[in-house]
């Protein structure tokens, strides 16, 4: 890896807890500020129990520094969502997004979709 790249996270559990350690402080100290439980955030970054509801997330986000709007707020939210098995608030909301999902996931599973279809996720993607 090159000087100054960093390793991308994968889950939401590593990106909460790659959050925490960049604030430099130690876990126990992370809960006492914020008046979370230690044995609830140890469990959540250990990937032990599975992301919160939003209200809870939000929570988190602003103690871990996580700003709304940012790329990191995005991605916070989004892998809450996929190790929550959920799919992400801001799809769901969006009547056209849902429309164009099972397109979407027959070609995440590389099975066959029509030119037409293509074209629709595509215009879906560039309308968003």
């Amino acid at each position: 890896m090159a000087a100054g790249a960093m390793k991308k996270t994968k889950t939401f559990y590593e990106f909460f807890h790659t959050k925490r350690r960049e604030l430099g402080i130690t876990l126990r100290e992370f809960c006492r500020n914020n008046k979370f439980d230690v044995g609830n955030v140890s469990k959540l970054e250990r990937g032990k129990f599975s992301p919160p509801k939003r209200e809870k997330l939000e929570e988190y986000a602003k103690a871990l520094g996580i700003k709304k709007g940012t790329d990191d707020w995005i991605t916070f939210f989004d892998l809450a969502s996929i190790d929550a098995g959920r799919i992400p608030e801001d799809i769901v909301s969006d009547e056209k997004a849902v429309l164009a999902l099972p397109m979407l996931f027959r070609t995440l599973r590389d099975k066959s979709v029509s030119d037409e279809d293509l074209d629709k996720i595509i215009n879906i993607v560039k309308d968003s």
